[in-house]
């Protein structure tokens, strides 16, 4: 008796090659060892480290998380160690895996930006970058680098002339327009785009009438999000060339093929991943079963398949 041949799942961003389209989202799977324990890390298409800035940040005061209906806030403020010691404390661990790091980088600055990027080009085990640019441009007087066409390919420019490395820009969706963004990182030498990051949003306590977390606001996540993911991811991939990365309250292997079929590359697992550690795993043994199911021999054969 013949054994079934398990179907093709590799794919190919730009020069990055992944061996499924099954990322993490950064600032859901920590630097990678937290989830260890749960999760075969040389199985992933890759692991996308929390956000890193040059210098350690604390982040905001809590209450800085609470549930939604349908997915979860926060307000964390990208607390991160650095750079430079994740580079000498997080990363060896990673080497040991098989697995695509992506280091998920920001700063207040371009500045901030390029010597981030010019750090984790010369580190031996980060394979691309990932920049974060949902956070306020303190030259700007706080407007997000992402949210002006013009800063956000300005960033992206300057990120290229220092990184030896892929770069994937992942776009805000608390625009007018994302696709336009999208269309100004591309021009500005981006090599994969991902999207949506929070949905900008905020809470209230009857008991209280204050907010629900001291921020005030926070970024919206979890299956609530998805079609708005969904909208956002079908507007760019039909605007760019660059592979796109879609991400947004993806929870199964169905809400991924969802992400594929509109033409995203790959995908990534985020609040799903505090429901269900194993939530990765699920995903990639789905998108296997379903290309068996329906006898696909390459998950790229689905990829932008959608038919409006």
């Amino acid at each position: 008796m013949k054994s079934k041949t398990s179907p093709q799942i590799a794919v190919h961003l730009g020069r990055l090659k992944l061996k499924n389209p099954v990322m993490t989202a950064s600032g859901t799977f920590g630097y990678g060892e937290e989830y260890a324990d749960y999760v075969d890390l040389n199985r992933l298409g890759a692991v996308v480290v929390k956000g890193l800035s040059l210098k350690p940040r604390l982040g905001n005061p809590p209450p800085r998380i609470m549930e939604t209906t349908g997915g979860m806030l926060n307000a964390v403020g990208l607390q991160n160690i650095g750079v430079d010691a994740f580079i000498e404390e997080k990363l060896p661990f990673l080497r040991k895996y098989d697995v695509a790091v992506i280091a998920n980088i920001y700063g207040e600055t371009y500045d901030e930006y390029k010597k981030v990027a010019k750090k984790l080009s010369a580190a031996k085990g980060v394979h691309a970058l990932e920049l974060n640019i949902s956070c306020p441009n303190v030259k700007k007087g706080g407007v997000s680098f992402g949210s002006d066409p013009k800063v956000a390919a300005r960033v992206t420019q300057a990120v290229k002339e220092e990184a030896s490395l892929p770069v994937i820009v992942k776009l805000t969706p608390n625009v007018t327009d994302i696709a336009v963004i999208a269309q100004a990182v591309e021009k500005a030498g981006a090599d994969a785009i991902s999207l949506i990051n929070t949905l900008t949003g905020m809470a209230v306590d009857l008991k209280t009438r204050k907010p629900y977390l001291r921020n005030i606001t926070g970024g919206l996540s979890g299956p609530a999000i998805k079609p708005v993911a969904l909208r956002m991811v079908w507007e760019v991939v039909k605007k760019v060339s660059v592979p796109v990365i879609g991400i947004g309250g993806i929870m199964t292997a169905e809400d991924a093929l969802e992400f594929l079929i509109l033409g995203a590359k790959a995908v990534q697992i985020g609040t799903a991943n505090f429901i269900n550690p194993h939530a990765t795993m699920e995903v990639i043994e789905g998108i296997k079963d379903y290309l068996t199911a329906n006898k696909i021999k390459d998950v790229n054969e689905i990829i932008g398949t959608f038919q409006p």
